[in-house]
């Protein structure tokens, strides 16, 4: 909730989950077997943010799967393709009135899922017409062990197992080819860059410009919530890649404020807002003008000045389905969101091991 919360404050409205803690320590299922979840839309609920649940398939802890998993794995996995499908399907089920929440499904990577069983679940998505999303090309040992043991890149994997498409999100990306690039392009699959995560986890530049010029879409993900600010992430996005291309301008500030929000939405299933719009839900983010970043902003631009200075904390009201969730850069339906999050840290302290 806490973490949902600082998002809302953040300017985010439409959150995607990539959910994959679905059962109790050991994982033995809790009595309804999709509790973590329910804990999730409530969460969203109390924080006044949309939810997509990118439900998440998880079978191996890597490309051999004679491996067994640890027991903090078994947490992630239902054993096979088929119990997952008969989980999310009831999930589906019980969340269907809700107007707040989607059901979204996932593949966790090509390394923890074996084709065929992507291939069910590209099935599934596609019968429930559902976002896809699938962590790929994250890191170059991936790529490497993937052609060890499949003899093709993770897209190529992808694409003949069916999992690619317009409903199908790769998320970071960041060490495809020429080839890949065009497998996406061509299936019209979109790519969520996590630029921060990227950068913490010291995995590399993502090619936003060469993904933006083979016309993928693009959208942006905070991830690990090191940095929850999607100012950033679109920045990054150009800037990042200024550092090792030596040339500016590759994506323009429009493009790039359209991918952290009309493409950010349309990647987790809710094409019907991230834009001003008639028939557009009613899911609106001001940012003050008179914060130091800011001051002094000309009027032409912008947009430029909002996406390439501006930050999380200059968000100043944020308005979901017509209810105002944040105001004056304070949360509208919460009290003191940094101390709650001060406690969730320090309660997950208290739960590591010594």
């Amino acid at each position: 909730r806490a973490c949902f919360a600082e998002m809302a404050m953040s300017g985010i409205t439409v959150v995607g989950e990539f959910h994959y803690l679905h059962h109790q320590p050991g994982g033995r299922p809790y009595d309804d077997p999709n509790a973590m979840a329910e804990a999730l839309r409530a969460a969203a609920a109390e924080a006044g943010v949309r939810l997509t649940l990118l439900d998440t398939l998880y079978l191996w802890p890597g490309f051999d799967s004679s491996v067994e998993l640890e027991p903090v794995q078994l947490r992630f996995s239902d054993g096979d393709v088929e119990r997952w499908a008969i989980r999310v399907e009831k999930l589906r089920s019980g969340w269907s009135g809700d107007p707040l929440v989607r059901v979204g499904t996932a593949v966790h990577s090509v390394r923890a899922v074996d084709p065929d069983s992507i291939a069910e679940a590209a099935v599934f998505s596609s019968r429930t017409e559902a976002p896809l999303h699938i962590h790929m090309s994250e890191q170059p040992a991936e790529n490497a062990a993937c052609r060890v043991a499949h003899g093709c890149s993770p897209a190529e994997l992808l694409a003949g197992a069916g999992a690619l498409g317009p409903r199908t999100t790769a998320v970071h990306a960041t060490h495809v080819t020429d080839a890949d690039r065009a497998l996406l392009a061509a299936s019209g699959s979109a790519v969520c860059l996590c630029p921060t995560t990227e950068r913490d986890l010291a995995d590399g530049i993502g090619p936003a410009r060469a993904l933006a010029e083979r016309g993928i879409p693009l959208a942006f993900g905070s991830d690990s919530h090191a940095v929850i600010d999607l100012f950033e992430e679109a920045r990054a996005a150009e800037l990042d890649e200024r550092l090792t291309s030596g040339t500016r301008g590759g994506l323009a500030a429009e493009s790039l404020l359209a991918a952290a929000s009309a493409g950010g939405a349309a990647a987790v299933g809710w094409p019907d807002t991230g834009r001003l719009a008639a028939g557009a839900l009613a899911d609106f983010v001001t940012v003050g003008l008179d914060s130091l970043r800011l001051a002094g902003a000309a009027s032409d631009e912008l947009i430029a000045a909002v996406v390439f200075a501006a930050t999380a904390a200059d968000v100043a009201e944020v308005v979901v389905g017509g209810r105002t969730v944040v105001r004056s850069g304070t949360h509208a339906l919460l009290d003191d969101v940094p101390g709650q999050l001060s406690d969730a840290v320090a309660a997950l302290d208290q739960d590591q091991p010594s």
